[in-house]
């Protein structure tokens, strides 16, 4: 019986790691303010792109997160969730991490298939802080109708917020 555990052990072990099929998201779907030509710029994760924060219009969820962040990782299946309803936009910046590249692993391995910018500085810190999760909801001129400080905890929270700050049922 210990022999039989022995060998199972190994082999979960020693397998190789599967990861999620979604393809590295693109930032092309980002909508701005082409007029906003000051702020702060920051790149696409998949280094195909830089966009001025200041210029991003929405509606849209714009989740500050970090691989390294628990809390960070407790939300994410929540906004997968969410991207996949196709009835709001999502962008997210990743926060601090240790390379472009590494951010990128982290996104496709946990289905984060909305649009990824970089900001590895922290040059967002003054507008976000410097604690992650953040999520701020943006209306169409790129006000912020909603700040949530911390992790959404069920779907059914961003359903009501995007709904109440956005107009947008999801």
């Amino acid at each position: 019986m210990k022999r039989a555990l022995l060998v199972l052990a190994l082999l979960f072990a020693s397998a190789t790691p599967v990861y999620a099929t979604v393809a590295a998201p693109t930032c092309k779907t980002i909508a701005t303010n082409p007029a906003v030509k000051k702020g702060i710029v920051l790149n696409c994760l998949d280094g195909k792109g830089k966009f001025i924060f200041e210029a991003i219009r929405g509606p849209a969820i714009i989740n500050v997160w970090g691989s390294w962040c628990f809390p960070c990782r407790e939300e994410i299946p929540l906004l997968v969730q969410a991207a996949k309803t196709k009835k709001i936009h999502i962008i997210g910046i990743d926060a601090s991490e240790s390379s472009d590249a590494s951010g990128m692993k982290f996104v496709v391995a946990h289905d984060m298939s909305w649009p990824q910018l970089s900001d590895m500085k922290n040059k967002t810190k003054g507008i976000f802080g410097l604690g992650v999760p953040v999520s701020r909801f943006i209306d169409v001129d790129g006000k912020v109708v909603y700040e949530k400080i911390g992790p959404f905890k069920s779907f059914a929270e961003i359903q009501k917020a995007a709904k109440e700050f956005l107009g947008v049922k999801i």
